[in-house]
């Protein structure tokens, strides 16, 4: 009996992996064997980094609002303590927004909410 080669079925997974990888320099993508490396390797960076990118934006978010809270003289932790008291119910990175887009409104909500902290 002959033996049965990958034909078909090989070059299928071989052209949907170099079809990803193409935008790969050098060899990594024309070489299967370099691509399907330099593949698998970008699906594991691809993996970790959406876990990584809810933590660097929450992050980005403190450090905005601790900055929009510093130039009312308020620092980052009292200010969201000072909003838990008060039931206010804005997740961080609409509080980020505000202080980014709109800072009279940002000044607004540190003003009603100062008064719990005294």
């Amino acid at each position: 009996m002959a033996r049965a080669r990958g034909g078909f079925k090989t070059r299928r997974r071989h052209k949907k992996v170099l079809k990803a990888t193409e935008g790969f320099r050098n060899s990594a993508s024309r070489s299967f064997s370099k691509a399907y490396e330099a593949y698998t390797r970008a699906l594991k960076y691809a993996f970790r980094d959406r876990k990584t990118k809810k933590r660097d934006f929450r992050a980005l978010w403190n450090q905005r609002i601790n900055a929009a809270c510093r130039t009312e003289g308020l620092s980052y932790s009292r200010f969201i303590s000072a909003l838990t008291k008060n039931a206010v119910a804005l997740d961080r990175k609409v509080l980020a927004e505000i202080a980014l887009r709109d800072p009279a409104t940002f000044t607004a909500l540190v003003t009603s909410v100062r008064s719990s902290l005294n």
